[in-house]
């Protein structure tokens, strides 16, 4: 009992530094899984990203080519009003007037500029889907370099942390494709 009286400096010592590896150990851990959360999310982000854009590609597809079926239907309808304008025209000034009066009412006839507008914006978003793919591939490497990473692989994998697969492209078409886009 005299021996730990005299040495209770040394006691308090030894205790503080056992107290203090054992939190070290546990804000380590701690650590190493708040960055194993934040990279997790950010693959999840870019899983997301993905996604968000695939869902524009179906939009674009249908409003464009609605668009561009609404425009058609109206270019038609305005060729055939001057073609019917020549028929029942019988001088060259009566012809003059009609196409003239067609030509007010319906200024520009440019259907080929939203066929060009269509494949524009999808080119630029099958762009975006590529750089997105491409960004979610490299958040799961720099997951999976993370999570298989020593020492923290020991603790990770404890908590249930595994690597994550990478986003391969699949070129079969899906079930919802856009389909007879121009019919009827």
């Amino acid at each position: 009992m005299k021996t730990i009286k005299e040495n209770w400096k040394l006691v308090l010592i030894v205790a503080a530094g056992i107290v203090a590896v054992i939190f070290m150990c546990i804000f380590g851990i701690q650590g190493a899984q708040n960055k194993a959360f934040a990279l997790e999310e950010q693959v999840n982000t870019a899983d997301s990203d993905i996604k968000v854009q695939e869902k524009r590609r179906v939009d674009l597809v249908y409003n464009l080519a609605d668009c561009v079926k609404q425009y058609d239907k109206h270019e038609a309808e305005t060729l055939t009003a001057i073609v019917e304008g020549r028929e029942k025209a019988t001088s060259i000034e009566n012809v003059t007037t009609a196409i003239a009066a067609v030509t007010e009412a319906y200024p520009e006839l440019k259907s080929n500029e939203n066929y060009k507008e269509l494949m524009n914006e999808l080119s630029i978003t099958e762009n975006l889907i590529a750089e997105y793919r491409e960004n979610y591939n490299k958040q799961i490497k720099e997951y999976n370099r993370y999570v298989r990473k020593f020492p923290t692989r020991f603790f990770l994998n404890i908590l249930g942390y595994e690597t994550q697969q990478y986003q391969y492209l699949d070129y079969g078409a899906p079930v919802d494709a856009p389909q007879n886009l121009f019919g009827d």
